[in-house]
Parts: structure tokens; sequence; C-alpha cells
């Protein structure tokens, strides 16, 4: 079909051409007040049939070149994207008791615009965590860097052992951070988390400790199930990570689930569902030692540089 709207495409406009460059050669200027070979009358009527004609031809030869553009971005969109391998640097914090809204308000703003104060970090999310938890979290920061590398250099960075030093340690008592390389879509949006879809939403992190004893092969299988769960539920899902946490820092959970969903309710329809809860009871929980879930509200934050 493509071909065949192609062929009659070009057909016409060849056609139309031939008729407007024919008739032009009645006049000394085309595209101009033609001086006429013939009577004003037929010269002028000549003269309008040629612009019409070279008229009806642009249209043809904009109309192939849309054909041409649309059929190009068809076969573009039916192709899978490729797979870029990332690094996700997830911290949660205990703040200590007194902590005012002034004290949250800072941390948050020198942790958000970090990301300008420093190369390397590629997306970042944070927040107030919701619920209770048993390790008493109470907030979250979630780093992207294009590499273990350059996740290396942000620790070295001054301006993070500053913001640490003045915004952080001083209002809490302890920590649990979370490293690991995972793959995502090689596109601008999904690799930076930019866009409307990145504006708001809810932060989903799934941590466990598996027992020593357990395979490779059993802790790939309880992965591979929430990977399959997440195409499931299709765009109710704005983005999903999951890996192996390599840090050195901290050991206290050795895998991470994060999931971005638009909305509380999609959150709540996720976690509710049978499918979620036969995962975490029958492949998760048998094989952890110690389970962490904690969620945030994505909120605009940072709005100035500090």
């Amino acid at each position: 079909m493509e071909k065949l709207a192609s062929a009659t495409y070009t057909q016409l406009f060849l056609q139309n051409s031939s008729v407007a460059n024919h008739n032009s050669r009645h006049c000394t200027a085309f595209g101009s007040a033609p001086r006429c070979l013939k009577s004003d009358s037929t010269c002028r009527a000549i003269f309008h049939h040629c612009r019409q004609m070279t008229s009806v031809s642009c249209k043809w030869s904009r109309m192939i070149a849309w054909a041409g553009q649309t059929s190009e971005m068809a076969q573009n969109a039916s192709r899978p994207l490729s797979k870029r391998k990332v690094v996700e640097h997830i911290v949660l914090f205990r703040t200590k008791a007194g902590f005012s809204d002034e004290q949250e308000k800072d941390m948050l703003d020198f942790l958000y615009t970090s990301q300008y104060h420093m190369r390397g970090i590629i997306a970042i999310s944070l927040g107030r965590i919701v619920q209770e938890n048993p390790e008493g979290c109470t907030h979250a920061v979630c780093m992207r860097f294009p590499s273990k590398e350059v996740l290396a250099e942000y620790y070295k960075n001054t301006f993070q052992s500053r913001v640490l030093n003045e915004y952080i340690i001083p209002y809490c008592h302890g920590s649990i951070s979370m490293d690991y390389e995972a793959e995502v879509e090689d596109d601008i949006v999904p690799l930076f988390r930019r866009g409307e879809d990145f504006e708001y939403g809810v932060e989903f992190i799934l941590l466990f400790s598996v027992h020593e004893d357990v395979s490779v092969e059993v802790i790939g299988d309880a992965l591979d199930a929430f990977a399959n769960l997440i195409e499931d539920f299709g765009s109710s899902i704005i983005q999903y990570t999951q890996g192996k946490n390599f840090s050195v820092n901290c050991k206290d959970y050795t895998h991470c689930v994060m999931i971005r969903f638009p909305s509380e309710e999609a959150l709540e329809g996720f976690t509710s569902s049978p499918s979620y809860t036969d995962i975490w009871k029958q492949k998760v929980l048998p094989i952890s030692k110690r389970t962490l879930i904690v969620y945030f509200l994505i909120d605009p934050i940072g709005t100035t540089l500090m």
C-alpha cells in the first residue's frame, strides 16, 4: 500500500509539473507580471493557471515528503527501544525528634539542587516517607548516575560532603543506603526521568535481604516475577528498576525493587492485586531474612538554587 501511494503521489506530481512547465512557455517571466507573447487576456489566463498548477505541485511534493516521514516514524515506533545501564543510588534517612519544617525544607532543597552543583546526577527524586515502617525511616532520596565510576566521584565530591555534614548528619540518627545497577530504555524521557509523567506521582521502594544459602537462580526467579507483573500493569506504572546492592557503605539489604506510580490509587491497585500478593508471599518472603517497603509522594521541589 505504501509503494502504491508513493507511486500515485509521484505520478500526479510529475503530471502537474509537466502541465505547469508546458504552459509557462507562453510567458517570458514566470512568477511575475508576464510580458505576453500572445494576447493579454490569453497570457493572464495562462499565467494564473501556471501559478495554480505550481501550487498544486508543491502541495503534492509536501504530501510525498509527509508520507515518507510518517512511514519512517511508524517503523521507528514499532521498534523496541534499546536499553542502557544506569546506577540507582537510594538513601533512607531517620530524622531526629523535633526535626522542624524549615530544617526539612533546607535538607530536601539542598539534596535536590545538588544535581546542579555536581556533574553526573542525571535524575533525582526525594520526599517524606508516607507511612511508619519498622526501620523508622522518615525521608528518602533516589539519585540516578550513568555509571559506577560517576557514582564514586559523587561520593568524593566536596559539595556532597558539605550537604551531608551541614544539613543531614546533624538532624538524622542513621540511614540505609542502596546502590545497584539497572537497565532503562535508552531515550531522554525514561533515562533522565523528565517530562509530565515524572513531575508527580509516587516512588515505591521495596528492599529485601536474602539468606546466604539462596541460589542466584531463585533470586532471579523472584525478580523476574516482578518484571513480568510490571508489564501486566502497563500504563499504571511509569518506570521500574531492580538490582543487587553493591554499596560498600551499607549491607543491610541485598536487593531493591523501585517503581514509579502515577498516583497513590495506582500504587494501591498494584499492592492489593492477587498477583502481587502471590509473588510477595511465595517468592520474596521465603528467601528473605528482612524486608522493608516505603514510598513517598513526588512534588515539585528545589525551585531555589541553594
